[in-house]
């Protein structure tokens, strides 16, 4: 991971510290987007598949290739927001490096070449993983680092929910069968835990909220909610009344508690 850096919400002024994921470019060397800190963030109010990815340039090769847009959910108010990323320099800027390497920027051979953005038309680009082992603080020391998974798909932020929930020490983990609806939360159970899974576009509402918190009721257990786009104001409020804990995932595939309930969850699992 890249150096932490301050970025400052725009709903409610809080800095949040966000460090960029650093990716494996097909030449092998390491790609990080180059963030622009002069521009000011943007909340993310509509997620669309197409929008969600920017290009980098290797330094090494030359070749440019596309991964998710940074973003961050503010730990104080939970609005997501985008973090700006500078355009990759002109082709011939990086000319006699790509000479150099042996591999022109028309060559797209290998995971995160030749700009594939997510499902369509096509062949279907190969899965990435994230960056890597990443220690999230307040997890206790005895827990492995979460390993995030790239998302592109609805079913891959069902996928990262479940794989996230095992991290945390939930064992049995049941996904539902057939590929999830885009517009509709997803039940994850396992025992003493109900999760909700939103990869919808629009912010979570207060309630899916107290839907989550009901069907943790029935089940005697822990509730839990996982959206892409945030939370409304409301939902948060009363989240934090209710003790539901409440994560953001990004396209990187990394759940990011937004809620003093979900910090304890970190902090304590099960």
């Amino acid at each position: 991971m890249a150096e932490a850096v301050p970025v400052r919400c725009p709903a409610c002024q809080r800095e949040n510290a966000y460090a960029a994921p650093v990716y494996p470019c097909a030449c092998g060397s390491p790609i990080t987007p180059p963030l622009d800190l002069a521009a000011p963030p943007l909340p993310l109010t509509h997620r669309t598949w197409t929008d969600s990815w920017v290009t980098v340039r290797c330094a090494a090769c030359g070749r440019e290739s596309e991964w998710p847009h940074p973003e961050v959910g503010c730990a104080s108010c939970g609005t997501v927001v985008l973090i700006p990323v500078h355009a990759p320099e002109p082709p011939g800027a990086a000319a006699g490096t790509r000479g150099a390497a042996g591999a022109g920027a028309g060559e797209d051979a290998g995971p995160g070449g030749g700009g594939t953005r997510g499902p369509g038309p096509g062949p279907a680009a190969p899965r990435r993983a994230g960056p890597g082992p990443v220690p999230l603080p307040g997890a206790p020391a005895s827990r492995p680092p979460f390993r995030p998974v790239t998302i592109r798909t609805a079913r891959d932020a069902v996928a990262t929910a479940a794989l996230y929930l095992r991290w945390l020490g939930f064992q049995d983990v049941r996904q539902p069968d057939g590929p999830p609806i885009p517009s509709a939360a997803v039940d994850l159970r396992a025992p003493g835990v109900v999760a909700q899974v939103d990869p919808s576009t629009a912010p979570a509402g207060l309630r899916a909220v107290e839907c989550v918190w009901l069907n943790g009721l029935t089940a005697s257990a822990t509730s839990v909610y996982f959206s892409l786009a945030g939370y409304t104001s409301d939902a948060r409020a009363r989240a934090d009344d209710l003790g539901i804990p409440l994560f953001v995932m990004d396209l990187t595939g990394m759940p990011q508690p937004v809620n003093d309930p979900a910090d304890a969850l970190v902090g304590a699992g099960p």
